[in-house]
C-alpha cells in the first residue's frame, strides 16, 4: 500500500500539468503564443453552435475571403484558408494598417519623442502643406489621427500641391490618406526610418512578420493572417503582450475611445462600434445608429479596403480576422460596408450558446 501512495504522490504533478491538454477544457485565462507555437480551442469546448460553422466557411468563401481566424483569450479557434492562401501567405493590410501607424506614434510619445498635441510642422518642417501659414499651424498630429485635419480631400496622393486648406483643423472630419505623415514625424522624431522603428518598437515584440510597402498613393502593410490577429491580441490587452506594457493603456483607451464629436465612431486610426452616429469615407453624411449593429456594441475595428478587417471584442476576449479580395468586387469599400453586418449575423449564429 506504501509504494501505491507513492506512486499517487509522483503521478500527481503530472495530472496537473495535463489539466488543459483536452481541448474541451475551459480555460479563461490569457493566452500569448510564443514562435510559431499556438494554443487552441474547440467550437465544442466552448459550447458554441457547431452547426454554423459551414455555414460561415460557406459565406466566407462566397465573399472572396482568402483566411478568417477567430481567437478567444488569445487561443485559436477557427482558422480557415481558401483559394491557395496558405499560413504563410502574405497580403495586404490596406487601411486596417493605419491602427499600426497610431500603435506605433504612441509608442514615440511615450518615449518622449513627440507629443501629439504638437504642430505637424515641428516635425516635418514649416511650408509642408499648401495652406496659408497660420492654417497650417493649426495642424496638430492629434489632427492627423483623428481624421480632423481640415485638408482638402479631393485627392489622397499625398504631396503638397494637393494639401489645400478646405476647413481650420479640428472642425470637419474626412477620411483622408494625410494620416501617413505621422510616419514621417515619427521617424524624425526617432532619427531613423520608420520600418525600423516600428520593427523595433513593435512588430519584433510580439512576433509579428510583415513589411511596409511603399506605393504611389499609399505605404500599406503586409503580413500572414497570424501576424494580423497578434496585433489584435495585443489591441484586445490594451497594448500589453505578456509582461510587457508595448504600447501605454493609456494612450490605447484614446485610440479606442471617440476622437472627435464629429464622428464619434472614429477613434486614432480605429474605427468604433456602438455610437449614436457615424460617418464613411468620401461622404460628409452623418447616418444615425451604430457602425455594425449585428456586432457587439464594444466591438472596435481596424478596417481596410476590400475587406481587410481585425474586429476586437473586449466584452469576449475575442479577435476576428479576415483577410482577402473585395466580398463585393462591383462595389469595393474603403472601409466599413455591408459585409461586415453580413459577417456578423453569421459570427452570432456561431458564437450563441446551445
Amino acid at each position: 500500500m506504501k509504494y501505491v501512495n507513492v506512486l499517487l504522490l509522483l503521478l500527481l504533478p503530472l495530472a496537473a500539468c495535463n489539466k488543459y491538454d483536452d481541448d474541451d477544457q475551459p480555460d479563461d485565462s490569457m493566452y500569448f503564443p510564443s514562435g510559431n507555437e499556438w494554443d487552441t480551442r474547440s467550437v465544442s469546448g466552448l459550447g458554441w453552435n457547431e452547426s454554423a460553422v459551414q455555414p460561415l466557411k460557406d459565406f466566407l468563401i462566397q465573399k472572396n475571403t482568402r483566411s478568417f481566424m477567430i481567437l478567444v483569450n488569445g487561443r485559436i479557434v477557427m482558422e480557415e484558408y481558401f483559394n491557395g492562401h496558405i499560413a504563410a501567405t502574405t497580403w495586404q493590410w490596406n487601411s486596417a494598417g493605419k491602427t499600426l501607424v497610431a500603435a506605433a506614434t504612441g509608442i514615440a510619445q511615450q518615449e518622449g519623442l513627440l507629443d501629439i498635441n504638437d504642430k505637424v510642422s515641428d516635425y516635418l518642417g514649416t511650408g509642408w502643406t499648401s495652406e496659408p501659414a497660420e492654417k497650417e499651424n493649426l495642424i496638430t498630429l492629434r489632427h492627423l489621427l483623428s481624421m480632423t485635419s481640415g485638408i482638402n480631400d479631393a485627392n489622397n496622393l499625398v504631396i503638397k500641391q494637393n494639401l489645400t486648406y478646405l476647413a481650420d483643423a479640428g472642425t470637419r472630419w474626412s477620411y483622408h490618406n494625410v494620416f501617413q505623415l505621422l510616419m514621417d514625424a515619427v521617424a524624425y522624431a526617432g532619427s531613423q526610418e520608420f520600418e525600423y522603428y516600428f520593427n523595433a518598437r513593435l512588430r519584433d515584440k510580439i512576433g509579428m512578420e510583415g513589411y511596409w510597402n511603399k506605393g504611389v498613393i499609399f505605404t500599406i502593410y503586409h503580413s500572414n493572417t497570424r501576424s494580423m490577429a497578434r496585433f489584435g491580441l495585443l489591441a484586445l490587452n490594451k497594448g500589453k503582450w505578456k509582461d510587457e506594457q508595448v504600447l501605454n493603456e493609456s494612450f490605447f483607451t484614446e485610440s479606442t475611445s471617440p476622437s472627435q464629436n464629429i464622428n464619434p465612431s472614429y477613434g486614432y486610426l480605429w474605427w468604433l462600434n456602438g455610437k449614436t452616429r457615424f460617418m464613411v469615407p468620401g461622404s460628409q453624411n452623418v447616418y444615425p445608429g451604430s457602425l455594425v449593429p449585428d456586432a457587439p456594441s464594444d466591438m472596435f475595428a481596424a478596417m481596410g479596403a476590400e475587406d481587410q478587417r481585425i474586429y476586437v471584442i473586449p466584452g469576449k476576449n475575442m479577435v476576428v480576422v479576415r483577410m482577402g479580395d473585395a466580398s463585393d468586387p462591383q462595389n469595393p469599400s474603403f472601409a466599413v460596408s455591408g459585409f461586415d453586418n453580413d459577417l456578423w449575423e453569421r459570427v452570432n449564429a456561431l458564437i450563441n450558446v446551445k
